[in-house]
């Protein structure tokens, strides 16, 4: 896949920016991770459609509230989340992750947006 294509969905105009057009020696996805339902209750005033952005290799921006216990179990897959893997890899194809609270059951999506080139030199 080019490095320029948008792989999945489009985000609006407020998220995270385009696909760099210089030249790198690595890309990684900006990520959006996403509130995509709650089929328990909610404890934690997070509601479906919630989200925050990774961009940049680790520009997280977070426009509201988001749920602490929620956001630590999503951090440990963005890493590589943001690598381009071999199809046949379980995190190429598995996109859910939940929430630690038995009770809430809130699934949240990870979202690939732009595959953005990098300069490996510019974040070590």
């Amino acid at each position: 896949m080019d490095e320029q294509q948008v792989p999945v969905g489009s985000w609006d105009s407020d998220g995270a920016a385009g696909p760099s057009t210089s030249d790198g020696d690595m890309a990684l996805y900006d990520l959006r991770v996403v509130v995509d339902r709650i089929e328990g209750r909610s404890v934690c005033s997070m509601q479906v459609g919630d989200s925050f952005d990774l961009t940049e290799s680790s520009r997280l921006r977070i426009p509201g509230a988001f749920c602490l216990y929620a956001l630590q179990a999503v951090l440990p897959l963005l890493p590589a989340k943001q690598r381009p893997l071999p199809a046949h890899d379980w995190l190429e194809r598995d996109a859910y992750v939940a929430c630690p609270d038995p009770d809430e059951r809130l699934i949240m999506r990870i979202e690939r947006g732009p595959l953005r080139s990098m300069n490996s030199q510019d974040l070590t």
